[in-house]
């Protein structure tokens, strides 16, 4: 019965040791014997499951708890990783982020640590191959038909215990720091994991964008709408309130476009530091996050199957062509689902740039403006929507080496120690304001009226200048221009991210009820 025995004790060690990895989690999680008892039940299930799942495979009870209790050392690294760079932990969501560090690596890995990442593969490599040699098969001794009916045994009690306690588990709050705390890492992620099969709550959206009752959709004429640029610009927020000590020069065009723009001020964004779909969604279609409940966290999921109403589907019942211009992958965040679904005619990704446009990392913001200009001037009787997602300012900024005369030129007594990603930052910031001149430049030329948007998807990280500064405070900034001179006072007020979306089509609404009016 030695194999037998060996299952067990090696069981036994997987439940302490992986309660004791547990502790190392940012949050840390309360206590076992201070969570409810459902959250216990389905702490220790998981933990067997696991364990006796990689067991069935390897066939080596301690080589089964070396794999388990490092795959979940992997998911411990990265959540407090994440949790240091944007403020929340892991989310069941994320496993497929593995995936998507694998297609595209430079997004991901350096924010993990690129020789972590590579010492942590190699590890791996050389502990399965120690594991295969120096433990023997579990069935290859005289006991194996009791270890492989206790192994089966572990799996299905492991399973009946989940079937039946996880409907026990307490509701989700949909704050990840606080569920984390509450219920511990495995019933945390299986909750919101069961909540991702809830559909999203349509009751706002199903009446939104829709025309006023008061306005016949056949007496607008498209030849007289205008044209609507909006950007979402990436990691965007002006930094010279926080950061006293850069110049106001950095953001001329900006600031000359928020003082004539018909609406403008802080924007509060549903991310930190990445996350640009939360943002992005919330815009295009006007969902609160309590309307999205849990897909609050990854809405496309969702929208790559399901039909909402949104600001390009409103617009092109209006008569507009939609394009989105977006220097990546169409296919990251689904986008090459989800944009069709919302109604865009046409999306211009990565494959319509060219390497030479790149500014650091990424393609860069004036290369957008160029393509947008191009968009214009090739436009016919319809009027256009173009939305714009840049990338230029996406991190990591520390793999980009900071030039000494940015810092000098806009940081009053130049950059400290620790701050060179600030200096980054702010080349890009100005990169950022070059386009917004082209931009205006474009609309102001085109014989059709012109609306521009603008906003930041969220706070960019820099967590060594962040270290020394202090954070901000999340909120980015907008603006909503138009071209020709308008009457009234410039709203000035701070705005939801849900709210930027309607606000532009009621404006555009308002331009059109006018005309018709005449």
């Amino acid at each position: 019965m030695d194999g037998f025995w060996n299952g067990f004790w090696a069981t036994v060690a997987t439940l302490v040791v992986t309660s004791l990895f547990e502790l190392l989690l940012k949050p840390r999680p309360q206590p076992l014997w201070q969570r409810a008892p459902a959250a216990v039940a389905v702490h220790l299930a998981t933990t067997v499951l696991h364990f006796a799942l990689w067991l069935l495979i390897v066939q080596r009870p301690w080589f089964a708890l070396v794999i388990a209790a490092s795959l979940q050392m992997v998911v411990i690294q990265v959540n407090n990783t994440k949790s240091s760079s944007l403020r929340e932990p892991f989310l069941c969501q994320d496993f497929e982020y593995f995936v998507d560090a694998v297609r595209h690596p430079r997004l991901y890995i350096p924010f993990f640590g690129i020789g972590l990442t590579i010492a942590a593969s190699l590890a791996g490599a050389i502990a399965i191959g120690i594991g295969f040699w120096l433990e023997p098969s579990l069935f290859g001794h005289a006991d194996a038909p009791w270890s492989l009916l206790g192994t089966l045994v572990l799996v299905a009690a492991s399973i009946a215990v989940l079937i039946w306690q996880l409907p026990r588990l307490t509701g989700c709050t949909l704050e990840p720091n606080d569920d984390l705390v509450r219920l511990g890492l495995y019933p945390y992620l299986w909750a919101y994991g069961r909540l991702t099969r809830d559909p999203i709550d349509r009751q706002d959206n199903d009446n939104a964008f829709a025309l006023p009752v008061d306005l016949d959709r056949d007496s607008v004429d498209p030849a007289t709408l205008p044209n609507v640029v909006l950007v979402q610009s990436e990691s965007f927020f002006d930094p010279r309130d926080w950061h006293p000590a850069i110049r106001r020069e950095l953001l001329g065009q900006y600031d000359a476009l928020m003082a004539e723009a018909l609406q403008s001020g802080r924007f509060d964004v549903p991310a930190w530091g990445a996350n640009t779909v939360r943002t992005e969604c919330a815009v295009l279609t006007g969902f609160t996050p309590s309307r999205l409940g849990v897909h609050r966290f990854n809405p496309y999921h969702q929208l790559s199957k399901l039909a909402v109403n949104n600001l390009a589907g409103a617009l092109k019942r209006l008569g507009y062509r939609t394009v989105c211009i977006h220097p990546y992958p169409a296919s990251f965040y689904l986008r090459d689902k989800v944009y069709p679904n919302l109604g865009f005619d046409t999306f211009l990704d990565i494959a319509d740039f060219e390497l030479s446009e790149r500014d650091g990392q990424y393609t860069g913001d004036l290369a957008l403006a160029d393509r947008v200009q191009k968009q214009l001037a090739a436009a016919d009787e319809k009027p256009l929507f173009i939305f714009v997602i840049s990338m230029e300012n996406h991190g990591p900024l520390h793999l980009e080496t900071a030039d000494p005369a940015v810092a000098e030129r806009w940081i009053e007594g130049g950059v400290t120690d620790d701050c060179e990603e600030l200096t980054v930052y702010l080349r890009h910031l100005r990169n950022t304001d070059s386009m917004l001149e082209r931009l205006r430049d474009s609309l102001d030329n085109n014989d059709r009226p012109g609306i521009l948007g603008f906003y930041g998807d969220h706070v960019p990280i820099m967590p060594k200048v962040y270290a020394r500064h202090g954070e901000p405070d999340g909120f980015t900034n907008y603006f909503i221009w138009q071209t020709r001179p308008h009457s009234g006072d410039n709203v000035r007020m701070t705005l939801p991210a849900d709210k930027l979306g309607t606000t532009i089509y009621e404006r555009i609404i308002d331009h059109a009820g006018k005309l018709g009016a005449n």
